[in-house]
Order: structure tokens, then sequence, then C-alpha cells
């Protein structure tokens, strides 16, 4: 089996769960085989919108996104289930279970994808063999198909799942790289998103080839730093490791502060959470994640300390989204004593470039909506500096007026 394992370097697969959310709704429903199935917010309202759905569905251009009267109007037959997350989640860990059976070094990244590190597993056959017991052991035990990407690093096995589903294994090497992707256009490019692309092409990066050659100091000026670490992926550069324990690493992000003097005002209280949020929001943000779990802890003049979380139904970043969740745990859970310290902490985080919304009419069209509002304050920001905005409770604090 040595020939098909280099001498140096690594083999890594993706795997990627095809149509998740689906799929684990008709493993558990056998009857919905062969049928098109969307996952959407609320199956009840027609203006749901659509999680994820079968390849069925796909045929009929039924889409990721779509509101569900938009999806039922291209498939009249189409049928609509209320995710279960709780039920998603448990299949998650069979999943990643079954996948260390073949190697130890696995590393989800997502609730539906994860890398395996097959380097020293020889033993068990060739790449493609491996890929295809670890297909078939999905499918058997569990009744859940995925695609597998085989590469020598992990953003190109990335890009591999992606090239065929369903149940699709394909193998991307270094020198397939000037055929296969450098052609495409740089939005289909993992880690690419539409603002990106946008900024790309008005510097004339509009292919993966333009970004392997772009010149350094345009992709700086046009995206930051980050415009350098896509150019050595367009070029199959990535040292990354898969590491099992990537997940256990920056756990939790929190800030917290002991108040100059014993509050029982719960007006003063909740400024004093949104300002917390902001920062966990700016060290989230610097360290690239995003938090799943929110948690509230509040120490009274007595010392006594709670502290209370709450696991959210979407990964979340935004000061605002923070704050929501802090200002309920706490109301909740606050009995009125005079506070003496407060925190809130986003434990069960994802990497930002990983996180799997999982998108109903609540957060999808919401935050859609606000878009060209954050767009536009963040441009305010840069040009006149961080202070010309504030928040209308920043704004009824004297000593807030005092920080930038």
């Amino acid at each position: 089996m040595k020939k098909f394992y280099p001498k140096s370097g690594r083999v890594i697969l993706h795997v990627d769960m095809n149509s998740f959310f689906a799929s684990v709704e008709i493993a558990d429903d056998p009857s919905l085989k062969g049928k098109p199935l969307a996952i959407a917010g609320d199956a009840k309202q027609r203006k749901g919108i659509v999680v994820t759905c079968s390849y069925e569905a796909r045929k009929y251009g039924v889409k990721t996104t779509m509101q569900v009267w938009e999806a039922k109007k291209l498939c009249p037959k189409l049928i609509v289930k209320q995710p279960d997350h709780e039920r998603y989640r448990l299949v998650s860990r069979a999943i990643f279970d079954l996948l260390r059976k073949y190697s130890d070094l696995v590393e989800p990244v997502s609730i539906d994808e994860g890398y395996v590190d097959i380097t020293d597993c020889q033993e068990l056959g060739s790449p493609v063999q491996i890929a295809e017991m670890i297909q078939k052991d999905l499918l058997n035990t569990l009744d859940l198909p995925c695609s597998i990407g085989i590469a020598p690093n992990k953003f190109l096995a990335k890009m591999a799942s992606d090239m065929k589903k369903p149940l699709g294994i394909t193998i991307l090497r270094k020198r397939d790289i000037p055929a296969v992707l450098w052609p495409l256009p740089v939005i289909e490019m993992h880690g690419i998103g539409e603002k990106t692309a946008e900024k790309l092409g008005a510097i004339e990066v509009k292919t993966i080839r333009d970004l392997a050659r772009a010149n350094d100091w345009q992709l700086q000026s046009a995206i930051g730093i980050r415009g350098l670490r896509l150019k050595e992926r367009a070029n199959g550069i990535d040292s990354r490791k898969v590491d099992p324990e990537a997940a256990a690493v920056n756990k939790s992000v929190g800030s917290s502060i002991t108040l100059p003097r014993d509050i029982s005002n719960q007006s003063e209280l909740l400024s004093v959470l949104e300002k917390l949020s902001a920062n966990v929001t700016a060290r989230l943000k610097r360290k690239q994640y995003v938090t799943k779990n929110v948690s509230v802890m509040i120490k009274y003049k007595n010392r006594e300390t709670i502290t209370r979380s709450r696991m959210l139904d979407n990964p979340i970043v935004e000061p605002h989204e923070i704050f929501k969740a802090a200002k309920t745990l706490f109301i909740k859970n606050w009995n009125g004593h005079p506070v003496r310290l407060l925190g809130i902490t986003g434990q069960d985080l994802l990497k930002a470039d990983h996180a799997f919304e999982q998108l109903n009419l609540f957060s999808y069209e919401k935050e859609a909506k606000k878009e060209p509002l954050y767009d536009a304050i963040n441009r305010m920001k840069k040009k006149y500096g961080s202070s010309i905005l504030r928040t209308g409770s920043e704004g009824s604090h004297p000593e807030n007026k005092k920080e930038s």
C-alpha cells in the first residue's frame, strides 16, 4: 500500500455529509426516501425559510434560503418538515465516533463535516479504499450519504469533497490544481463569499487562477492580510494539521468586570452587559470564531456567584445577538440584589468560516435586511473613527463618553 501514500506529506480526507438535516429525517422515516423534502424554519408558515433540502427537491430548483412558498411553487409535492436540532446533534456525534474507528486524527469542523488524517492508516488499504469503507459504513450504520475529498492538505480535501455530490469520492492532488481549480470562478473557492468575491473582482481577480497569480500589495489593499492566505490556498499551500483537540482549544471567550460600586438598578446593569457583549464580539472576531452557547455570571454583594448558560440554535457573533442572549439570561436569573461583578462568556465555539447557520424565518430574513445597515456603519467607522456612532445606552451614560 506504500505506493498509494506519499514518502513525505499527509493524506487527508474531508468527509462532508450530503443534505445532512434532510438525510437524517429520511433515515428516521424511510417513507420519505426518493421524495422531495425540505427542512424549513416553520413548516406551518408559507413564509418559512428552507434550511436544506433533499436532492429530489433540488431537481425542481428548490434551494437553501428560499422561502417555502417559492419552493412549493417550484415543487407542488414538496414535503416540509421543521428542524430537530437535538436529533441532528446526536447523529453528528455518532458520525464522528464512527470516523474515529479509522483514525485517531479526526477534527470536526461543523455538525456535518470534518477532516480525517489517514497518513498512518496504510494497513487499512489505499486512500480510496478507506474513503469507500467510510462511505459504506455511514450508509450501512446510519443510513446517511456523504461525499469525501482526498488530498494532501485540508484546503484541497475540502475543495475535492464539493466536486461530486451526493456520494462522491474525489482525489485532488497539487499537480491537478492548474487544470481543475484554476479555471473556476473565485467565488467557488472555499473561504470566499459574495462580498469577498466582489472586492476581488474590483481588482480583476475573477478566477482562482487570477488569485493564485495576484499581486500581494493589491490583495492586501482589497481584503487585508487574509488575501495572502487565500492566495496561498489558490496555489495549493495549506500547512494546517488535522487537530483532534482543535475544538477544545479556545473553548470559550469571555469578558467580565468588577463594578466600581454595588449596583441594583436594572437599567445600569443591562448597560454594563451591553458593553461586555461588545467586548466578547471583538475578541471572537479577532480569533475568527462564533459562539453557540452564551453564559452570564452574576456575583452579588455577599459574594454569592451564579453562572447560567443558554445553548443557541444558530451560531452568533454580533454584539446585539450576544447582548440579546445575555439579557434574557440575566433577567431570568437575577434576584434583584445588588451586583458586584458581571461577566459574559461565549462557549461551544466554531471557526467562523466553518460555521453553518441553521437558517429560519426569524434569523435569516432579519439579518439579511440588516446587512446594508451593518455595511454602512462599518464604512463610517473606518472613515471617521469608531466613536462616530454609539448605541442609545452608551449615549445615556456620561462615563461612556470617555470611551472610543
